[in-house]
C-alpha cells in the first residue's frame, strides 16, 4: 500500500518526532556522502542518480501542465530542472569521462527507491489533496505540482549545500553552487504561488513534508547501503 495511514496521527507528534531525528539523519547524509566524494567510481553514479532526479522532476513539472493555462514560472521551473540534470551529467567528465552515459539501473545508486521516490510522492500527495481538500482533475494536478515541488525543492535547499560542503572540504573539480542558488529561487517561487493557491497552504505543506521525509528516508537507506557495499568489494 503506497499512501500510508500515519497521517491519522496529531501533527504536533510526528513533526516534533521529525525533528528530533534531523540532527542524526543530517549525520546519516553526511556519512554516506563522505563515502561517496572519497570514491570515483561511486561519486559518478551518484551524480547520475542526482542527474537522473531533476530530470525526472522535469518531466513531471511538463507533465502536470495545462493544455493553455501555463505560466512563465512553470515553464522556468521545467527548464531549469532539464538544465540542473544536464550540468550533473557534465560533471561526471571531471571524475571518469565516458562513464554513466544514461540512466540504466547499474549506472545509478539504489536504482529501484531512485526510480520511485518521485512517482510515490506524487501518488501520495494527491491521494492526500484529493482528501483533504476534494480536488480533482485539472486542479488535482495543478495542486499536486505545487505541493510535490515545494516538497522537492525543500528538500535540494537541505541536500545540495551539505554535498557542497563534503565536496569543497575534499578540494573535489565538482561543484554545484550554481544548483544551490537555482533552487533557492525555486523555493521562494514556490511559496509565492503556494499563498495565491489556499490560505491555509502551510497546513497542507507540513503534511506533504511528512510524505516526502519518510520516502527520503528510504532513499538514504538505500543509498547508503549500497555505498557501503560497494566501497567494502
Amino acid at each position: 500500500m503506497i499512501y500510508p495511514d500515519y497521517l491519522k496521527y496529531k501533527n504536533w507528534y510526528i513533526l516534533m518526532f521529525g525533528r528530533a531525528d534531523s540532527f542524526a539523519q543530517r549525520n546519516k547524509m553526511e556519512q554516506v556522502l563522505r563515502i561517496i566524494v572519497s570514491k570515483p567510481e561511486i561519486h559518478v553514479k551518484w551524480l547520475n542518480t542526482l542527474s537522473f532526479m531533476e530530470n525526472a522532476g522535469a518531466r513531471k513539472i511538463s507533465a502536470c501542465e495545462h493544455k493553455t493555462h501555463v505560466d512563465i514560472i512553470q515553464l522556468k521551473h521545467a527548464a531549469e530542472e532539464h538544465r540542473h540534470a544536464y550540468y550533473l551529467k557534465k560533471q561526471i567528465q571531471k571524475l571518469l569521462p565516458h562513464t554513466c552515459e544514461n540512466y540504466e539501473s547499474h549506472s545509478l545508486l539504489a536504482a529501484n527507491a531512485t526510480r520511485y521516490y518521485l512517482h510515490k510522492l506524487d501518488i501520495n500527495v494527491c491521494r492526500l489533496l484529493k482528501e483533504k481538500l476534494s480536488l480533482s482533475g485539472e486542479e488535482l494536478k495543478y495542486a499536486a505540482y505545487l505541493f510535490v515541488t515545494y516538497a522537492i525543492e525543500v528538500r535540494a535547499d537541505a541536500l545540495y549545500p551539505q554535498y557542497q560542503k563534503i565536496l569543497t572540504l575534499n578540494q573535489q573539480k565538482v561543484m554545484v553552487k550554481s544548483i544551490i542558488v537555482e533552487e533557492e529561487g525555486h523555493l521562494e517561487e514556490m511559496i509565492t504561488q503556494l499563498k495565491d493557491f489556499h490560505p491555509h497552504w502551510k497546513k497542507y505543506a507540513s503534511e506533504v513534508m511528512i510524505l516526502e521525509e519518510l520516502l527520503f528516508k528510504e532513499w538514504i537507506t538505500a543509498i547508503g547501503k549500497e555505498v557501503l557495499d560497494e566501497s567494502n568489494s
